[in-house]
Formats: structure tokens, C-alpha cells, sequence
């Protein structure tokens, strides 16, 4: 699998940032101090692994790799292990070369599950054991979500159970002004069909319920791949989610047309956005929520991951000048509580005992939530004091989270590049244009055969 670079560059890098605004200084509780799951280190100080070394690499660099260091300090404490962590903005390309050259860490935190699907396949990774997948499906929202997220076929194509994710992003909200709902005495619905219902409501009332806009220079069409992906967890169930993005499903199944369509129904709707369908494929991403702060409001309602406040005015504050809400799910489909979104997983290349307990204890409340107090930090953990997140907006979100009943990764993250940073992303495009959902979803097909 490739990574979308240019996407995420443009988003990865500011979700932190976002997250965080408002947070104090790094923090690393002493133990003892109050609200944080200490009976976690229990099992932790019942081992000796004193003189034992555990080497771990990921993505993360200053202040992440700080906050993880004190996360893993109290580890060190209870267990006299050694932790040794090593952060890279090229993880992606080293992790690689330092597994093929039989040079590779411990534990490996890849950004996200494709590439570590890849390594996984060629026998680089070493499959976890029984009781961490059971830990995972019985302490995380949406367990089973976790683990199929991190189940992946071994060298002989037998599927194996590989991570645990550390540290989740969510991209099912949609923002809206709380000033302008109550202005129009509009709710906040919760459902899908209270949310079509809304966005017909406003065009009664003479105004244009959405902002969209796909423009993001060389990645252009990217947020829309989001919308369709979103749109797809609720309208099918999650498995026609997983073979549409591995391509068991085809891209022209019509039930992939038919989310493509949905989102036309939103994005290719005249009355429903802001400068008509001409602006969606010509307005900058980055702009394209300007409107739910001019006077009188352009539109109503954006539809965008966690990081979007990183483009909205400044001096905007969440939960005041702006919010958010769950991007609803059809009560019809009976669905559940789908939400989309990114993540890093813990994997592990070379087995020791030390690992294997660091691996475990990230798995516990306490490593989340001192993150969780430093902000920038999501979890599904259903076990967490959510009262530790930074902020009021983060601790929202993890509700999100842990209210899920599906979880799935962004899918054109985990297609083939070719596809997921190129074919989807200008078909996106193209349908917004004026092309019909069954061409692009067959022009997207004949580009995934081509690649093969």
C-alpha cells in the first residue's frame, strides 16, 4: 500500500496543532496524582525486566515524541525496563528498509495499517498473542473494529492479529455556528434523514445549507473521497466497506454508485451550496468554511475532519463561535453508529519480553490518558477518565469515538496509490463537473485494472 502523501501532508501535519491549541505545557503526572488510572501499573510492577531493552520507532517528533517518553517513563519505572524511542519524518521509507536489512526496532508505530498490511505479508512483523486481541475487543468502543483493523494475512495467507492502535483521529463531524442555528431556530439532528431534512428546511428559508470545496492543488478531490467514505459506512455494512476498498467489490458495484450518488445529492444540489456546483470543484478546502462565518452566513453546515478549526478565522473558539456534531448514520439502515477516521497502530518486528510488556501496557487506560491531558490525543478505550482530555472539544470527540459501533480507516488511504491518491481524487472531480456517478465509478475500476 501507498500512502497519500500530499493529503497528508496537508492534514496529518495540522491535526496535532489543532488539538492542542489551548493546552498548558507538557504534562507528565507523578504517580498518585488524582483522576488518572494508576491501578494500571499494578501488573507492570510485579515484573523485573531489569537490563532488558526495548527499541520502539514511529512518526512522532517534538512535542510528540516528549509526550510519549513520559508515557513510557512510569513503564520504565515499574518494570526497570529501558525504552528507547526513535522518531522519523520519513518513518514510512526507513521502517522498511530497517525491516528488510533485519535491522528493525521492537516495536514499530506505523501512521497507518496499510503499510504495516505490507510488511505483515512479507513475514516482518510478529503476530500478537490471543490475549492482547481479546484485551482490545473487550476494553475498545467498537472492538472488533480494532482488530479487523489490524488483522492481516502472514506469509503463508493465514490472517494473523498484528496492533494495536495508539492514538485515533476522527473525521465523521460536521461544524456549524451555534449563533446561526439558534438565529433560525434550527436543531441539531441526529440522523441522516433529520440532516437531509435540515438541509431542505434551509433552502425553504432562502438560504444554502453547505459549504463544499474540493481544491487542494495537486490533491485536488481529496475531501470528497471522505464524504463518499463516510456516506458508504451508512448506507452498507462494514464488509461491503472492507471490499470496496481491497477491491473484491468493484468501484462500479452499484452500491458504490449509489454512495457516489448520495454525495451528489449533497455536493451537486444547486440550492444546497454555497456559490452553486460550480464552486465545489474550484473552492480551496482550506476556504471553503469561510462562509459559516460571514454576516449574514453563507452556508450552514461543513462537513470536515477534527483539524479543520486549523483554517477557520482567528481567534475563533470551539464550542463557542463554532462546534460540531456526529455526522449522523440513517436510522432506516439501522447501521448503528459508523464513524471514519485515521490512526496509528503499535506493531511488533522483533519479539522480546520487554516489547511484549510495553506493547500491553499501551493498552491500558493510564498510557491514554496521561496523552489524552496533553491534548493533540483520541482514544476508543472505553475505560479512560474522559474528564483528562485538554479541552472540552477533545473530550467530545472521544465520545465519539467510544460511542462508535463501526470504525473504519479512511479508505483511499488504504488503496493503491494510483487509486486512492489519484483515480478517486480526479473521478471526485469529474462527477462534481457534470460526469455521471457510473461513468466515474467505471473510469476508477478501469484504473485499479490497469494497475494491477
Amino acid at each position: 500500500m501507498k500512502t497519500s502523501l500530499v493529503k497528508k501532508s496537508l492534514v496529518v501535519a495540522v491535526s496535532a496543532a489543532v488539538m492542542s491549541a489551548g493546552v498548558a505545557a507538557e504534562v507528565n503526572p507523578t504517580k498518585g496524582t488524582s483522576g488518572y488510572n494508576w491501578d494500571s501499573l499494578a501488573p507492570f510492577e510485579a515484573m523485573d525486566l531489569s537490563g532488558q531493552t526495548v527499541t520502539v520507532a514511529g512518526p512522532w517528533l517534538a512535542p510528540e515524541n516528549a509526550i510519549f517518553n513520559g508515557i513510557v517513563s512510569h513503564f520504565e519505572a515499574a518494570t526497570g525496563a529501558d525504552v528507547r524511542y526513535s522518531g522519523s519524518d520519513s518513518f514510512e521509507q526507513q521502517i522498511v528498509i530497517d525491516l528488510q536489512a533485519g535491522s528493525a526496532p521492537n516495536l514499530a508505530i506505523f501512521p497507518q495499517p496499510g503499510l504495516a498490511k505490507d510488511m505483515a505479508s512479507r513475514g516482518l512483523l510478529q503476530p500478537l498473542d490471543d490475549e492482547t486481541r481479546q484485551n482490545v475487543l473487550d476494553n475498545y468502543a467498537a472492538g472488533q473494529s480494532w482488530v479487523d483493523l489490524s488483522t492481516y494475512p502472514n506469509e503463508n495467507g493465514q490472517d494473523d492479529f498484528y496492533g494495536v492502535f495508539f492514538r485515533v483521529d476522527l473525521k465523521s463531524l460536521v461544524w456549524y455556528s451555534p449563533d446561526n442555528f439558534s438565529d433560525y431556530g434550527y436543531d441539531v439532528p441526529e440522523s441522516m434523514e433529520e440532516l437531509i431534512a435540515l438541509s431542505d428546511q434551509m433552502v425553504d428559508d432562502g438560504v444554502s445549507p453547505w459549504c463544499i470545496g474540493l481544491g487542494s492543488g495537486a490533491a485536488t478531490g481529496w475531501p470528497a473521497t471522505d464524504w463518499v467514505e463516510d456516506i458508504m459506512l451508512r448506507l452498507h455494512a462494514p464488509e461491503v466497506y472492507d471490499g470496496w476498498v481491497d477491491n473484491s467489490i468493484p468501484f462500479d458495484d452499484p452500491r458504490v454508485v449509489e454512495a457516489i450518488d448520495t454525495f451528489g445529492s449533497f455536493a451537486k444540489n444547486p440550492d444546497y451550496v454555497q456559490g452553486g456546483v460550480a464552486s465545489v470543484g474550484t473552492t480551496d478546502f482550506r476556504d471553503s468554511p469561510n462562509g459559516l462565518f460571514s454576516i449574514p452566513p453563507g452556508c450552514f453546515m461543513h462537513r470536515q475532519a477534527s483539524f479543520i478549526p486549523a483554517f477557520f478565522p482567528e481567534g475563533t473558539v470551539v464550542g463557542e463561535d463554532i462546534d460540531f456534531f456526529y455526522f449522523p448514520a440513517f436510522a432506516e439502515k439501522d447501521l448503528g453508529s459508523p464513524v471514519l477516521g485515521a490512526g496509528t497502530i503499535v506493531t511488533m518486528p522483533e519479539e522480546n519480553e520487554a516489547a511484549q510488556a510495553l506493547l500491553e501496557y499501551l493498552t491500558t487506560p493510564l498510557a491514554h490518558e496521561i496523552w489524552m491531558a496533553n491534548g493533540g490525543f483520541l482514544t476508543p478505550h472505553n475505560n479512560v477518565n474522559n474528564d483528562l482530555y485538554a479541552n472540552d472539544t477533545l473530550r467530545r470527540q472521544g465520545e465519539i469515538l467510544q460511542n462508535a459501533t463501526t470504525f473504519r480507516f479512511d479508505g483511499s488511504d488504504l488503496m493503491p496509490g494510483a487509486i486512492g491518491a489519484g483515480a478517486f481524487w480526479t473521478g471526485m472531480v469529474d462527477f462534481v463537473g457534470g460526469d455521471s456517478a457510473e461513468d466515474v465509478a467505471g473510469s476508477i475500476q478501469d484504473a485499479w485494472d490497469a494497475a494491477r
